[in-house]
């Protein structure tokens, strides 16, 4: 018998790997996006922040479920801070910080104080330590950092809407008559989240860069309280008619006195309003500009 010699079949499909002028050819087809750092004097890009806007809305959910998460009373916390702020100023400088001629009790004085300034020293340290909590979408995403500090300014308005819930309650309990200037109230606490957003964006830039402000932001938090006397002490007290022509250059200072007085109807001091919504818009401008010109090594440093 003769030997039989297999052959060897050829196989059906070839695989063959495309050419390179193929793949440059692809490669020249899709579009190049040149990351570069905008010039000009424009602080902010609009346009930019607007194209990622649903990035923002993401952030100021992920800040309020991280807030919140496993917690037995919820955002029932948001109305517990100033609660037990006001009862701790009532029971200690109530007699001290009070006044028998004032037109409304200290303790409702006190709560229309410690809201606006709860929401603006919580978004102060949130926003100050945003970047540095966000260091995995900083160093592996491109979008504009700005988004970051806003999204927890952002969360912090939830609070506060939250909380206004309970001013509304203890207002309708004193008897407060609305009146007109509660239409200032809305305007009040933009210039209040600007200032917070200012000084929240200049300290996450500098805790990127320093990481002592961490430690830094709750003393200056608490210093802050104190220097700002309209949230507890009354019009008519001597410490604040010695000081009334400088303490307006406290941004916290005359806007939260102006939201009292939209809110509970007294006439509005214009002066202090106006002087610290003032300073509240060049200290969110100074913070931008300074965040705009180091926030190209956050992905290096952070």
């Amino acid at each position: 018998m003769g030997k039989t010699v297999g052959m060897k079949s050829e196989p059906k499909c070839v695989h063959k790997q495309a050419p390179c002028d193929t793949i440059d050819r692809f490669a020249e087809s899709l579009p190049l996006m040149v990351i570069e750092c905008r010039t000009g004097w424009g602080f902010i890009n609009f346009d930019e922040l607007w194209h990622y806007r649903e990035l923002l809305l993401f952030l100021i959910w992920r800040d309020i479920k991280v807030r919140y998460k496993q917690t037995v009373l919820g955002a029932v916390w948001s109305i517990l801070q100033p609660l037990a702020t006001m009862i701790v100023f009532t029971l200690f400088l109530g007699r001290v910080a009070g006044s028998n001629e004032a037109k409304w009790p200290y303790p409702l004085f006190v709560l229309a104080g410690t809201i606006p300034w709860s929401f603006f020293s919580n978004a102060i340290a949130t926003a100050g330590q945003s970047v540095v909590g966000s260091q995995n979408l900083v160093t592996k995403v491109f979008f504009p950092r700005l988004i970051i500090p806003m999204g927890a300014v952002g969360a912090g308005l939830v609070d506060l809407i939250i909380a206004l819930a309970l001013l509304v309650g203890m207002i309708c309990w004193y008897g407060v008559v609305p009146s007109f200037a509660m239409c200032l109230v809305p305007p009040i606490l933009l210039s209040l989240s600007l200032s917070a957003l200012g000084v929240g964006t200049l300290l996450s830039a500098l805790t990127v860069a320093y990481r002592d402000f961490k430690h830094v932001v709750p003393f200056m938090v608490q210093i802050w309280m104190f220097a700002t006397p309209s949230i507890y002490l009354q019009a008519n007290d001597p410490i604040r008619n010695q000081w009334n022509a400088l303490l307006p250059l406290n941004p916290a200072y005359g806007l939260i006195a102006g939201f009292r007085q939209a809110m509970l109807g007294e006439p509005i001091d214009v002066y202090s309003l106006v002087i610290s919504s003032l300073v509240g818009v060049a200290i969110f401008v100074l913070g931008c500009l300074y965040f705009r010109s180091v926030e190209r090594d956050f992905a290096d440093i952070v």
